[in-house]
């Protein structure tokens, strides 16, 4: 709709609304990443906030709006001669998620900087979004190149773009807002700590409230302009606080004792680098902006360090952000202890050292009280809550695993917890394949090593100059070339291929009987496939997960790029019960087969967890070995990761492997210090001419 929805009509969110807030109030602060379940305002509040910042001074007719007062000395449409300054909006930019490079930073036409030498560039979105909100729904779902350049731009405040021996750059400033559903898998930690701070945001539990959000949004939906213009004066005095806060900002001062519960906060919750720190620094004196002060207080480093610090402690995919409040609390109060008996004892008469901050508790007084149930006028967001207490929590004890229960239909078990994880082999799908980016198996990729040439398809995007000048040498005669230089045309030009890694559909196809269960033995079983989660969620790929006991096999997981759901699906997998091994190759086959036409792009791996037993049914060990030659004939790669343990071996889980034309390996061999040679082994098994055509 042409008008959005007024920022403080938003209800609840304290926390969102406030982040959003902050880097409006200074940009340098490093953009907001939001979490959360769908339907929770997400994108809503993004879009409301581009209507609250002022207008953006810019020199006309630039296409990269250099700001009239201090142009970009390196602008591509520089100079820029004093004079001609104009006025727009600020600017939303939506980066969608199949976006490509050069939509993303601008293209440069190659052909026209060779032939005539001129550098003839498009700006791309990161020149629109300058000095404006540059928008990324579901940054989780990018390409992992793509957010780099995302990430290295907002850090640098300018685009780069080099083809060939030819660059250009320009400013790109802009207020960086990401938002994602952890559901569909998450972000690496390094690409965490680039964004400045994280907030997560869930559906409201209350009543009232859920009744205002309905109320609201039908009211907007009927007639959006008198939506908003119940809400005009208070999006007008909060357009003006935002503006009276950025001038406040340079006039804020960031005390020594302020500095130092930065530092031991960072320190005492174990975050890597010094990012945290200049994040939290500048956090803390935008909030004392906001709050219309010129001194930081402890109270805005508290809120700095819950709204800079929860996403920068995650140490692996199955650790959910979160920060321990209490110990934060000790933290900041040891620090102001320590402080206060270095500091000497102030000559009497002199004002209150503690300063005379706003009544209240929380940084900046709050936001602008909304109509609704969001709390009394003039209420300050709530805490940010603790959720995940990390390392620092109490681990509760595993439970026992109990002897199958007499008389049961399936001898059901209790879930058992996960062994230690570890490194794993590296496992991969032979071949070379067009999938997705990612760190497992080899493919043709936009990025990696050249590997040849070949003539362009569409638009030019990775040059190949030798071949390129190789095409147009025989041509130079006839084409009337005098002197030096070289006469390039269209039909010369010759495309990079390039080698690089994709990321690969791993299913986990486990097995959950009783014979798995026997010696404690899915302990180790599961912290197996834990591991093989965290590599996969290292290699960027997607996984499944199916399992199978009793009578059937059950889809535990649909394939998914979250490793985080599979982790929890596994913790809570019960045990107990025959073994219908043909049924779960089934239900796995299935699964490839319905995944196939969503992303036929993408090659599986099938990754079978079992000791090879086939119990049940009418003859099962048959119809697993029938089930298992489906694989083979499709050319599927797996791996069976055989379970099984004792002194006496009965070796049905390489009888198994062999059915599928794959390879077979122990719990003990899936370890990274163990055998070597496992890949050549898993790509040998499944080489071409054991492949169906």
């Amino acid at each position: 709709m042409s008008t959005p929805y007024p920022f403080t009509a938003l209800v609840g969110q304290d926390d969102l609304r406030l982040a959003l807030l902050l880097n409006a109030v200074s940009p340098a602060v490093g953009g907001v990443l939001v979490r959360g379940e769908k339907g929770t305002a997400k994108s809503t509040a993004v879009r409301a906030l581009s209507a609250l910042l002022p207008e953006v001074p810019v020199v006309a007719g630039c296409r990269f709006s250099c700001d009239p007062a201090a142009p970009d000395p390196n602008c591509p449409d520089g100079p820029h001669e004093a004079g001609g300054a104009a006025a727009r909006p600020a600017r939303m930019v939506e980066l969608p998620v199949g976006a490509s490079e050069d939509r993303l930073v601008g293209a440069l036409d190659i052909e026209r900087a060779l032939a005539e030498g001129v550098k003839a560039f498009e700006p791309g979105l990161l020149a629109d979004a300058h000095r404006g909100i540059l928008y990324v729904d579901e940054v989780n779902l990018l390409h992992d190149h793509l957010v780099d350049l995302l990430l290295d731009a907002a850090a640098m405040g300018a685009s780069y773009v080099e083809r060939e021996g030819v660059s250009v750059r320009h400013a790109a400033r802009f207020l960086l807002v990401g938002t994602m559903n952890p559901e569909e898998g998450e972000l690496r930690p390094q690409l965490l700590d680039r964004f400045g701070l994280t907030v997560e945001v869930a559906a409201s539990r209350e009543t009232d409230q859920r009744v205002e959000v309905v109320r609201r949004r039908l009211a907007y939906d009927d007639d959006p302009e008198a939506f908003a213009a119940r809400f005009a004066e208070d999006e007008a005095a909060l357009r003006e606080r935002v503006v009276a806060a950025r001038a406040l900002l340079p006039r804020v001062n960031l005390g020594d004792g302020a500095l130092r519960q930065i530092a031991a906060t960072c320190a005492a919750f174990e975050v890597d680098g010094m990012r945290a720190d200049i994040v939290m620094a500048r956090t803390a004196t935008a909030l004392a902006a906001w709050a219309g002060r010129t001194e930081v207080e402890s109270e805005d480093v508290r809120q700095a360090a819950l709204l800079a610090l929860p996403h920068r402690r995650r140490r692996n995919p199955f650790d959910a952000p979160g920060l321990d409040e209490d110990k934060l609390d000790e933290t900041l109060e040891e620090a102001r202890e320590n402080e206060a008996s270095e500091e000497p004892e102030p000559p009497e008469g002199d004002d209150d050292p503690d300063g005379g901050g706003p009544d209240g508790g929380g940084p900046g007084g709050g936001l602008p009280p909304a109509d609704g149930p969001e709390g009394p006028e003039g209420s300050v967001p709530p805490e940010l809550p603790a959720q995940n207490q990390g390392p620092d929590a109490e681990e509760a004890p595993a439970p026992q695993e109990p002897a199958p229960a007499p008389g049961g239909a399936r001898g059901e078990q209790r879930a058992v917890r996960a062994a230690e994880p570890f490194r794993t082999k590296m496992l991969s799908v032979p071949g070379i394949g067009e999938g997705a980016a990612g760190r497992r198996s080899r493919a043709r990729t936009e990025h990696g090593r050249t590997t040849g040439s070949r003539r362009p398809r569409g638009t030019l995007t990775k040059l190949h100059l030798a071949a390129t000048v190789q095409a147009a040498a025989p041509h130079q005669k006839a084409r009337g070339r005098s002197g030096a230089g070289l006469v390039v045309r269209r039909d010369d030009l010759r495309q990079a291929t390039r080698e690089g890694r994709e990321g690969n559909l791993v299913l986990f196809v486990v097995d959950a009987s009783g014979s798995m269960a026997a010696r404690q033995r899915m302990s180790a079983v599961k912290g197996a496939v834990l591991s093989l989660l965290l590599d996969a969620y290292q290699r960027r790929d997607k996984v499944g997960l199916v399992t199978f006991r009793g009578k059937d096999a059950e889809v535990a997981l649909p394939p998914t790029s979250s490793v985080d759901a599979a982790a929890a699906r596994l913790e809570s997998l019960p045990t107990g019960g025959r073994t219908p091994l043909a049924a779960g190759l089934l239900k796995a086959h299935d699964v490839l087969r319905v995944e196939r036409l969503r992303d036929a792009a993408r090659r599986p791996l099938v990754v079978v967890v079992t000791d090879g037993r086939a119990t049940g049914g009418v003859e099962p060990v048959a119809r697993a070995g029938r089930a298992a030659r489906l694989f083979a004939a499709d050319g599927v790669a797996s791996v069976v990761v055989d379970c099984e343990s004792g002194y006496v071996r009965l070796g049905l889980a390489a009888q198994l492997a062999g059915e599928l034309g794959g390879t077979a390996v122990t719990l003990d061999e899936l370890r990274a210090d163990s055998i070597a040679g496992l890949v050549k082994n898993v790509q040998g098994m499944n080489s071409p001419s054991r492949r169906a055509a």
